[in-house]
Order: structure tokens, then sequence, then C-alpha cells
């Protein structure tokens, strides 16, 4: 398990505590401490051995203080748990439940729920659209009975990943600091062939955003950017040729857009120019595309109103 900490004050002890109340409890559990300033790191309870601290000197970001941490992971899955999260006692055991139901996913998805207001849906899986969207299903809609189902990707709050996939596709991507690094990841499994499954039974309880601030400008500058980042990395060629100039003209219908919104023009205008003509090389080799153009096709999202909706994109049991 990981949990990355950057200034998550009172809500880490909180995240330890959900930790350490697992009925699963042989795992490790790394967490990276980003320089924090607020005390929460230094005024930690007392952890047992399975806990392992990794202060940094810096905030090095969500992206790379993952990888810092995968790096020494011995477990054959990665659990991502954010700081201002909270698992469920089951949570771990849900897990393995949900990796032995469906032995051919390389990532699975968390049910989230809304902490402070526990009737609401903080998300139920990350789903892309054709044109370079990407949106958390099911945020802020009231709480319905659920089943495990297939969705693009998993939720950076509570994803889990196949450690071997994860490392051999080289992680998160670490420009991208922080922000749609699970959706990047969640894209070159796919290319991979992997897939995702939307666990009905592993649950958590989010702040959402507590931390950084959902409408921040730093959470809009990096959202956008990093936005049109993933998809000019990772959409294969032809599919790139095809979808650019409807991807280009949704980038634009968000900067419109953004003149309706306080404070978002701003970040919104240095995310579009940062993300079309500042890209830096991936760190990692692009992944070989072992899946079929069709099939990933079919993995996104193509109805305008499923993005304003925050609708899930398939709804049917994924795949054993």
């Amino acid at each position: 398990m990981i949990i990355v900490n950057y200034n998550a004050g009172e809500w880490l002890a909180r995240c330890l505590a959900s930790v350490a109340a697992q009925t699963v409890t042989d795992f490790e559990c790394f967490i990276v401490d980003n320089n924090s300033e607020d005390g929460s790191f230094t005024s930690l309870p007392e952890l047992d051995e399975r806990f392992i601290l990794l202060p940094q000197n810096e905030n090095t970001g969500f992206a790379k203080g993952n990888n810092i941490a995968a790096r020494q992971a011995n477990g054959e899955w990665l659990a991502l748990l954010n700081p201002d999260a909270f698992a469920r006692p089951d949570w771990l055991q849900k897990i393995g439940e949900t990796i032995s139901a469906y032995p051919k996913a390389t990532m699975i998805g968390s049910t989230q729920y809304m902490a402070l207001e526990p009737d609401l849906f903080d998300g139920l899986g990350d789903e892309y659209h054709a044109f370079g969207l990407a949106w958390r299903s099911g945020f802020n809609h009231p709480v319905t009975p659920v089943q495990d189902r297939e969705a693009f990707g998993p939720c950076g709050a509570g994803a889990v990943y196949h450690r071997d996939t994860y490392m051999r596709l080289g992680g998160f991507d670490e420009n991208f600091f922080c922000y749609h690094e699970d959706v990047d990841l969640a894209f070159r499994m796919r290319l991979d062939g992997g897939y995702c499954v939307q666990s009905a039974g592993a649950k958590i309880d989010h702040i959402s955003s507590g931390i950084s601030g959902r409408s921040s400008e730093f959470a809009v500058y990096h959202g956008t950017r990093n936005r049109i980042w993933t998809f000019m990395k990772n959409m294969p060629l032809p599919l790139l040729l095809c979808l650019g100039p409807a991807h280009i003209i949704t980038n634009f219908g968000v900067l419109i857009w953004s003149i309706f919104r306080p404070g978002r023009l701003g970040p919104t205008f240095r995310g579009m120019k940062d993300g079309f003509f500042n890209r830096p090389k991936p760190e990692h080799p692009t992944a070989r595309m072992k899946i079929s153009k069709l099939k990933l096709l079919r993995s996104f999202g193509w109805s305008p109103l499923k993005v304003l909706k925050r609708a899930t994109v398939k709804t049917k049991t994924a795949e054993r």
C-alpha cells in the first residue's frame, strides 16, 4: 500500500487508522511525505512495523511520490490510498476478492463515498471520452446499489495496480506532477492489453480534493495541461489524426466555458498553452499497442451527455 502525503493535516492520522484497522493484516504500507509543513507527518501516532516512512526533502508530487514507494514494494499488487481517504475495514479483503474473481484485470478501482456527505458518491471510476476529456463517474450522485463493472481506469484516490505491469510501463509519468496521472497510466495499461474492474465491494470514504482544492488555480492548470498531454502522448497515430481536430475544438470549448467560471480563465489558458506547446519527452517508452483499435475505441465514451452527467460508460459486469 502507498500513501503520498502533502499537508494533509488531521486527515492523515485518520487515514492511517483506517489502514491499521483492516481485516487483512498481512500488508506493507509506505508513507511518502512530500516535505509537509503542517506537522501532519511529524506528529504521526506510533505505527507498527508494517508502516514504512519515506520522508522527502521536497514536494515531489503525487506521481513521483508513488513511484518512489512502488520501487521498494514487495507485493504483487500496489494499493494507493489518498491521505484524505479512509478505507472501510474490509477494503483490502474486497480488493483481494475482486482480483481473484477477475484474473485478467490489471487495475482495480474502489467505490468512493463522500466522507463528509455519506449519502453521495465521490466516484465510481474514471472514464474517458474519445475527444480527450476524462471524468470521475458518479461524482456527487446520490448513493445507489452498484455492481462490479468495467471502467476506463481507477481513480488514484483508491486505485490498485498490478505491480509488474506498473513497473514495466514506467509507473506514473512524473512530468505530470499531479492530476490526470491516473488516467494517463490507465490509457497506457489499456494499450498494453489490460483493463480495469471497478469493484463494488472495495469501499473508501474520501474528502475529495480536501488538500489541493478541486477548483484551485493549481488544480485547474495541472488538470488542463495534463489532459492534453494524456491525449497527445497515448492516442495511436491513426486515431490521433482522426480525433485530434475534435480534441482541439473541445479544449477551446473548455476555454470559452472557463470565461464564465471565476478564477478559471487564466489557469485554463496557461494549461492549454503548455499542454500543446510545451510537451516534455516521456520518461518511459510508449506502451506497445497490444489491444485492437476497435476495442480501444469501445472503451471510450462518445456521448457529451456522459461527460456532463458524469455517467458511467459501461454498465455491464466486467468480463472474467
